[in-house]
């Protein structure tokens, strides 16, 4: 494993749930950040979705002590450079093409690539990605799927992500290449447009708590 992936592990293993941010305004992004990281879930994934995205990375940066931010649905190069420019401690793309893996050659941002067959996986692996994102996660045959690549592939983990709920989510942890899942369930809109910090902080401890 090269020292870009261990470092991305360590940062993956840091909790059992990355949630994953769409931030719309950037009012949102510190309290939010910090009601995840006050319940135990220090790895964040802000996505590049929005306009608002690159200052609400900056502003958690800044701003919200012990906070791990990653940037999330990197497309291509530029979206690397951007997530380096930030200072991401990594970037998570929702698959893997052959640009964006040659422009992850140069970047000192680590990426999480994912992938949802085994080809996909077999190849991210030639290209030195033993870590992984699953997704879409249920959409792509859930947890029962994602197990059954454990045997011929047992050199991959994977982070899966896409559907994933509270209810589910232990019937991923529990499997052997399974670091960590993403999830957004701790931080629903609803909550966010209320500004109910308490109870997404509730949300994001019984989050943290999660076991298989």
């Amino acid at each position: 494993m090269s020292e870009r992936q261990a470092g991305l592990e360590a940062i993956l293993k840091q909790a059992p749930v990355v949630p994953v941010l769409v931030i719309d305004d950037v009012a949102l992004a510190v309290p939010l950040a910090r009601a995840l990281v006050e319940g135990g879930l220090p790895v964040l994934e802000i996505t590049l979705r929005t306009k608002a995205a690159p200052d609400c990375i900056r502003a958690i940066r800044a701003e919200v002590k012990n906070a791990i931010v990653g940037s999330g649905t990197v497309l291509d190069a530029q979206g690397l450079e951007i997530s380096e420019e930030l200072g991401c401690a990594f970037a998570v793309s929702p698959g893997a093409t052959p640009a964006l893996l040659d422009a992850a050659k140069g970047s000192k941002t680590p990426l999480l690539p994912a992938s949802r067959s085994p080809s996909e996986t077999m190849f991210l692996l030639e290209k030195g990605y033993a870590l992984q994102k699953f997704f879409p996660a249920e959409q792509s045959g859930g947890a029962a799927y994602l197990g059954a690549l454990a045997s011929p592939l047992p050199q991959v983990r994977f982070c899966p992500t896409g559907g994933i709920t509270a209810e589910i989510a232990p019937s991923y942890l529990k499997l052997a290449n399974v670091i960590t899942v993403g999830g957004s369930w701790m931080a629903p809109k609803a909550l966010l447009a209320a500004k109910d910090w308490a109870a997404i902080t509730k949300l994001s401890a019984a989050a943290a708590s999660l076991k298989a």
